[in-house]
């Protein structure tokens, strides 16, 4: 397939997990990729295993010193972005008692601040016919203890899909989000918790997923792809679940 010959990608957060294979499945579909990391060490890394239609930023999406030097950056690789896909994200987790103001903020500038601002600054870049693809998360649908802060931000991305949406019609702008649900990502890996600790928290999720499983980071990068993509044209301000129907079954 080659959905997106000459179409460039810009995805933040591409130096792992569904970001990662959300740049591995645009290059093999013909596509070149920007991708954005916090760490110059992780993002020429990710560049040399992406090859050579691949091209790497250091970018905190946590920072706004850094969204916004983004444009620019961008612009000595490509002056069009077809897709851009806003992923970078980690989550951290507390019960509403122990959750301070360093974990709230931490969060909300990284998932909130830096997803509003990393589109502003992008899209001077984009033209009619581009596509906006947005990291949400099923635990938006349903209440998860600890996680209080991480999904009232992820909510606050939910509600720019259907905002976007309204305000970039006119340009020709599409504007979609992706839903995951327990996907094979480093997720946990700012939690504080340990290797061992991690893997407990895997193993006690798993029973409750439907079909028994994490999901693989490739599934994710195929449903954004598709929203990214012509067969997708018609659909705009929508949000799609992938999340083994873990948000609605019981």
């Amino acid at each position: 397939m080659q959905r997106f010959k000459n179409k460039f990608a810009l995805i933040t957060g591409g130096t792992n997990g569904m970001g990662f294979a959300t740049a591995q499945q645009f290059i093999k579909e013909d596509g070149k990729v920007i991708i954005t990391g916090r760490r110059a060490e992780t993002v020429n890394k990710a560049v040399e295993r992406l090859g050579k239609k691949a091209f790497g930023i250091v970018s905190n999406a946590g920072s706004m010193k850094d969204i916004m030097l983004l444009h620019e950056q961008v612009k000595q690789h490509t002056e069009n972005i077809d897709l851009l896909f806003v992923n970078a994200g980690y989550g951290k987790f507390a019960p509403v008692e122990f959750a301070d103001e360093t974990h709230f903020d931490e969060l909300f500038n990284m998932l909130v601040k830096g997803t509003f601002f990393t589109v502003q600054q992008t899209l001077p870049l984009m033209k009619k016919g581009s596509a906006v693809v947005f990291n949400t998360s099923f635990v938006t649908e349903v209440g998860m203890t600890n996680f209080s802060v991480y999904s009232a931000a992820k909510s606050a991305v939910q509600s720019f899909i259907k905002t976007f949406a309204a305000e970039f019609t006119e340009k020709g702008i599409r504007v979609n989000g992706i839903s995951p649900g327990h996907i094979k990502t480093n997720i946990f890996n700012n939690t504080g918790l340990n290797t061992e600790q991690i893997e407990g928290a895997i193993q006690s999720i798993i029973p409750t997923i439907p079909f028994k499983r994490l999901g693989e980071p490739t599934e994710i990068a195929n449903a954004v792809l598709f929203l990214a993509s012509q067969e997708a044209s018609y659909i705009h301000g929508t949000e799609l679940t992938v999340d083994a129907g873990i948000s609605v079954i019981r």
